[in-house]
C-alpha cells in the first residue's frame, strides 16, 4: 500500500489492536453491537436471522468500563496540587486548561483514564495562531495578555497518533516528526456544521496541515495550512499506562478486557440456552386416527391407542448451571486483575521518584499516576517555554492508595461493584467471608436481622426540619 500523510506507522498498527478492543468495551452494549462478529463468532449453521437476534439481544457486563473508571477515580479523590512557585497567571491559565474549560484537575483525570484504557496517549501544548507581516517586531507579553493570547493544553489519544520520528542526541531520544488525526469544525451554511478530517504534521519549530479533497483518499492529501512555532522542540510528551518503549504502550487492563469479551460471549451463550429451556416442548405420540390436539389448562386430549403417550419435555438445566458458574468464575478473575494494580510490590520508578525513601514498595497504579505528574510537569515546562517564563511551577497528584494484598484490594474493587448496583449485600457479604475478611462464624440470616434492627445508616437520612 501506498504510504500517504494519514498511513499508520508499523508501531502504531501494532498497538491498534488493543486500542480497538478498549474502544469497543468502553463504549457500552452499543459499541459491543456494532462490533459485531469482531467480539461474538458466528455459531456453525447458525443462521444469519438468529445470529442477528442472539447479537441484538447482548448486554455487556461493563467490568473493562468500571474497573477503568474506579482506578482512574483514586489518584483524583483528592485535588491535584499546583505549587506555589507558580506564576500568578499559570495558576489562573490551569483552572481552564485546555481553553474548553477543563481545569488541570480534570484535564489531568481523563488523560489518567487514556492511560488506564488505551495504554497510550499525549499532551500537546499550543498556542493560539498568530498572523503577522514578515519582519514585523515580536509581541511584548503585555500586548499577548491584552489579546489573551496563551499556551493551553490539547490531550492527544491514542487513536490520534499515526506516526514519529525520532534520533538520539547527546543520548536522549528527541522527536523529530509526529503525526496527529485530527477532526476540525467548520460552518456549514447558516446552520450547519461540518466535521473535517484533517492531520498534523509536527516537526521542531514547525507545523502542517494536511486535508483530502472533497471525494479523494489520502494519497491525494494536500497542504491545507502551514505555519511556524518559537520552540526548537516538538510540544508534545507522551504518557503511558504500561511502556513497552518510546511512544510504545500497552493498556495495563489488557488481559480484563479480553477476559470481558469471553463473558460477552458466555453470556449470549447463557442467554440463548435460556431461552430454550424456558419453553417446554410437548411430545406426543401415537395418539390415533383423528384425534383433536388442544393445549390448554381446561383441555384434555382423548387417546384412541393404548400405546398412547404425551408429555413435556424439558431442559434439564445442568447447562445452565454449568453457563452461571462459568461467569461467575469470569467476574471474580475480572475483579482480580483489575485489583491487581492497587497491590504494592517492588518495580521500576520514575526518574523523579529515584530518591524516594519507598519509591520501590508501590503498586502499578501508584507507579502510572507518577508517570503522568512527570508528564504534565513537562508539559508545564513547554508551557514556560511558549510564556517566555523562568518556570511554570509543578503538579502533585495524590498516590498514597496502594493496599497490601490482593485480597483486599479486590474486597474494595467489589465493594464499589456492589455499591453501583452490580451485586447484592449478600454476594458481597459471601465474597468477604471467602476472603477471609468476614470469620466463618458469621450468619447470614442473623446478619440481615440485625441490619433490619439497626435502622438506616449513619449518613442516609435526609436532613432539615422537624416536619411539623
Amino acid at each position: 500500500m501506498a504510504q500517504t500523510v494519514a498511513s499508520r506507522s508499523a508501531a502504531v498498527e501494532r498497538m491498534a489492536a488493543d486500542w480497538q478492543l478498549a474502544a469497543d468495551l468502553l463504549g457500552g452494549t452499543r459499541a459491543m453491537r456494532a462490533a459485531g462478529k469482531r467480539h461474538l463468532p458466528q455459531w456453525p449453521n447458525e443462521e444469519a436471522k438468529s445470529y442477528e437476534n442472539r447479537l441484538a439481544s447482548a448486554v455487556l457486563f461493563p467490568a473493562y468500563s468500571r474497573t477503568v473508571a474506579t482506578l482512574t477515580g483514586k489518584p483524583f479523590s483528592k485535588p491535584l496540587a499546583l505549587s506555589d512557585d507558580a506564576p500568578p497567571q499559570v495558576s489562573e491559565w490551569m483552572q481552564d486548561a485546555d481553553r474548553e474549560g477543563r481545569n488541570l484537575h480534570a484535564f489531568a483525570a481523563d488523560c489518567m483514564q487514556t492511560a488506564l484504557g488505551y495504554g497510550l496517549g499525549g499532551i500537546l501544548v499550543e498556542y493560539p495562531v498568530v498572523r503577522r507581516e514578515p519582519g514585523a517586531r515580536p509581541m511584548t507579553q503585555a500586548e499577548e495578555a491584552a489579546q489573551q493570547l496563551r499556551p493551553y493544553l490539547v490531550q492527544i489519544k491514542a487513536g490520534q497518533i499515526l506516526g514519529w520520528r525520532t534520533e538520539r542526541r547527546n543520548g536522549a531520544t528527541v522527536l523529530t516528526q509526529l503525526r496527529l488525526l485530527e477532526v476540525a469544525h467548520e460552518q456549514d451554511g447558516a446552520w450547519g456544521t461540518a466535521s473535517i478530517e484533517q492531520v498534523r504534521v509536527l516537526t521542531p519549530g514547525k507545523w502542517e496541515i494536511w486535508r483530502r479533497p472533497d471525494g479523494k483518499e489520502w494519497q491525494d492529501a494536500t497542504l491545507h495550512d502551514s505555519g511556524v512555532t518559537t520552540l526548537t522542540v516538538i510540544p508534545f510528551i507522551p504518557f503511558y499506562g504500561e511502556r513497552a518503549g518510546f511512544m510504545e504502550g500497552r493498556p495495563p487492563l489488557v488481559e480484563v478486557a479480553h477476559l470481558n469479551v469471553a463473558h460477552w460471549q458466555s453470556a449470549s451463550d447463557q442467554q440463548t440456552i435460556l431461552h430454550v429451556a424456558r419453553v417446554p416442548i410437548l411430545f406426543a405420540k401415537m395418539l390415533g386416527d383423528g384425534v383433536a390436539l388442544t393445549i390448554g389448562a381446561s383441555n384434555g386430549v382423548n387417546a384412541t391407542t393404548p400405546d398412547a403417550d404425551m408429555k413435556w419435555v424439558e431442559h434439564s438445566g445442568a447447562a445452565i448451571n454449568a453457563g452461571k458458574e462459568d461467569l461467575a468464575a469470569i467476574e471474580e478473575r475480572m475483579r482480580q486483575a483489575g485489583a491487581e494494580l492497587l497491590v504494592i510490590k517492588p518495580g521500576q520508578v520514575t526518574a523523579t521518584q529515584t530518591g524516594v525513601e519507598n519509591a520501590f514498595g508501590m503498586c502499578a497504579l501508584q507507579r502510572i499516576t507518577l508517570d503522568l505528574q512527570d508528564a504534565l510537569n513537562a508539559a508545564l515546562g513547554l508551557v514556560a517555554l511558549y510564556a517566555r517564563l523562568a518556570a511554570a511551577g509543578t503538579v502533585t497528584i495524590f498516590n498514597d492508595f496502594g493496599v497490601s494484598s490482593l485480597a483486599e484490594a479486590s474486597a474494595e474493587l467489589l465493594l464499589k461493584a456492589t455499591d453501583s448496583g452490580y451485586f447484592s449485600a449478600e454476594t458481597f457479604r459471601g465474597e468477604m467471608r471467602r476472603r477471609g475478611v468476614l470469620g466463618a462464624e458469621v450468619d447470614e440470616d442473623e446478619e440481615v436481622e440485625r441490619l433490619a434492627s439497626q435502622g438506616p445508616a449513619l449518613g442516609s437520612l435526609g436532613g432539615g426540619g422537624s416536619g411539623q
